[in-house]
């Protein structure tokens, strides 16, 4: 795996002052958020600077009970090719359930949700993990992620998880300290021990990011300042080995570039502080410090997929019969039916008001299910932010109770119309004027394409809305 060094992830918000940062190896970019044939200007200029750009994948699933889906591999497999990246990473996590066989209608979580450390489990995430390997360009690296909660009955640590499905797939990790901190504050597991069962030679590179405790819970909200605790654990990984990259992350309430260039000098400081004092590289051998951003020669070629160790014969996707929802034959079909069945049971708690399951701790599912709710109304209020201005500051209660039932089937932009339909059906917002401008805005964005900007369609348009107050 090529050595990637100190990088930030980009996000539109900040991208001048990534541009101009010194000391950015590499960047990273949501992939779902970009578009192969319209790459931002952006992330063009950094590419053709010789800036290494990492898709950044969030809504496979891979640790969900339906294989992944045939158009989403794909839809990564391009952005790979387009910024022309070494890798491309993932999460372990689930974001959907339901749909056959559970007898459940689709469920979409809008966020990313542990999967259970268990056998079936595990056997399901390796199959789904060779299917992606098999599927794109270049190297996968998954990623652990941060949970409120903990699934009962579990039978194994996350290092001994992560280190199983190393050793069954070949696949790379990405690893988040600041998760590993998340985990130790709301699951009471500790970093360190997690860290001595990791393959830590299999790490691609880490994430740092910070966020914030509220009622002893730890929300890993990537949109506060990276505290102390999370860099001690990337110090303690550092001592281990030398991570090929580490990369700053932040998704909101950005600072000013000083602030980011303090906290990336502070990553880098802290990796160049624990490798001196004698780390490994990735691959196993002395660090050399110098070489620790950037420059270093790589520890494995980007181009060359890493030939993994595996517990059976992959299975192969064929596009033209792949569909979602539908697990299909294979050795793992009893186990894809038992998650099935067990993660929808918690998303429909989570996510649509059923009954929490037995065995979970209600009051972290509560939380959790406030959280997801939350998450999901600053979504649509970014993908449509007329909303919020119709609505005023009855946009956020208004979304959070049309939430409490009512779940994601169809992505954002189509949870957004749903939601001002269901207003408009219950005589909402109560000002007439209100209430007119969210009927416009609706009858504009529920048809077959968006209204076009040529001079007799917005006429027309006009038309429409004067005659609709009469």
């Amino acid at each position: 795996m090529e050595r990637l060094g100190t990088g930030i992830g980009w996000r539109p918000e900040i991208a001048d002052a990534v541009e101009r940062m010194p000391g950015v190896d590499w960047v990273e970019t949501v992939a779902e958020n970009v578009c192969p044939g319209h790459l931002p200007e952006s992330l063009l200029r950094l590419r053709d600077r010789g800036v290494t750009v990492v898709p950044h994948g969030v809504s496979l699933g891979l640790g969900g009970a339906h294989r992944p889906e045939a158009a989403r591999l794909a839809g990564l497999a391009e952005r790979a090719l387009a910024l022309g990246s070494p890798l491309v990473t993932e999460h372990i996590a689930f974001v959907r359930a339901g749909g056959p066989p559970t007898g459940s209608p689709p469920l979409e979580a809008g966020h990313l949700l542990p999967v259970p450390r268990t056998r079936d489990a595990l056997d399901v995430l390796c199959e789904n993990v060779r299917i992606a390997q098999e599927s794109l360009p270049v190297p996968l690296a998954v990623e652990n992620i941060a949970a409120l909660f903990s699934w009962p009955d579990e039978e194994m640590t996350e290092g001994q998880f992560l280190y199983e499905l190393v050793d069954r797939t070949g696949v790379r990790l990405l690893i988040d300290v600041a998760n590993l901190h998340t985990n130790h504050v709301n699951r009471g597991e500790d970093p360190a021990g997690a860290l001595d069962e990791l393959p830590v030679e299999a790490i691609a590179y880490v994430h740092v990011a910070g966020g914030h405790e509220r009622d002893g819970v730890w929300h890993d909200s990537h949109a506060h300042p990276v505290p102390e605790p999370v860099l001690d654990i990337l110090a303690d990984l550092a001592s281990r080995i030398t991570p090929p990259g580490v990369l700053l992350e932040r998704d909101d309430d950005f600072p000013e570039q000083a602030e980011l260039e303090r906290e990336l000098r502070a990553i880098r400081e802290t990796v160049r502080g624990r490798t001196a004092a004698g780390g490994r590289t990735a691959a196993g051998g002395p660090a050399d410090p110098a070489t620790a951003d950037r420059g270093g020669s790589p520890v494995r070629s980007g181009a060359v997929r890493p030939t993994p160790r595996r517990a059976g014969v992959p299975v192969p996707v064929d596009p033209a019969c792949e569909e979602p929802g539908d697990p299909g034959p294979g050795a793992t079909d009893p186990a894809r039916r038992r998650l099935a069945l067990a993660q929808t049971a918690l998303l429909s708690s989570l996510v649509a008001g059923a009954a929490p399951p037995e065995g979970f701790d209600r009051v972290r599912l509560g939380v959790q299910t406030d959280a997801l709710a939350a998450k999901r109304a600053g979504v649509v209020a970014k993908v449509a932010p007329e909303l919020p201005r119709i609505l005023g500051e009855e946009y956020r209660p208004a979304f959070l109770a049309y939430a409490q039932d009512r779940p994601m089937t169809g992505g954002h932009r189509r949870d957004a119309l749903d939601f001002a339909e269901h207003l408009l059906r219950a005589g909402r917002p109560e000002g007439t004027r209100a209430r007119r401008r969210l009927r416009t805005w609706w009858r504009e964005r529920s048809g077959p394409t968006p209204p076009s900007s040529r001079p007799a369609a917005r006429l027309a348009r006009t038309a429409r809305r004067i005659l609709s107050r009469h």
